[in-house]
């Protein structure tokens, strides 16, 4: 949804679900989380909403998953080389 908003300059939920596997319904509920979350903005714009990304607060949401990602990774990798030594040591 957030790519076909950039991709589109905005939307309305009903443009949207035109261009999606679901219900209008289902895609204006959506954009209502992703607007509490502050990564989209709505207007009126005649009896609908028009939803815009925040490119900045996209970004900032991106970063904090980047570190997330990169600090399971790490752990995952952790967990890798104690098993890994386990298994070795069970070889012996």
């Amino acid at each position: 949804m957030l790519d076909l908003l950039l991709a589109d300059g905005g939307g309305t939920s009903t443009s949207l679900s035109d261009q999606l596997p679901v219900t209008r319904q289902a895609v204006a509920k959506h954009l209502a989380v992703l607007d509490r979350a502050g990564l989209v903005h709505s207007a009126p714009s005649g009896r609908e909403r028009r939803y815009t990304v925040d490119e900045s607060q996209l970004a900032r949401a991106i970063n904090q998953l980047t570190d997330v990602t990169e600090a399971w990774d790490r752990r995952l990798q952790r967990i890798k080389r104690i098993a890994e030594a386990i298994q070795k040591t069970r070889d012996n």
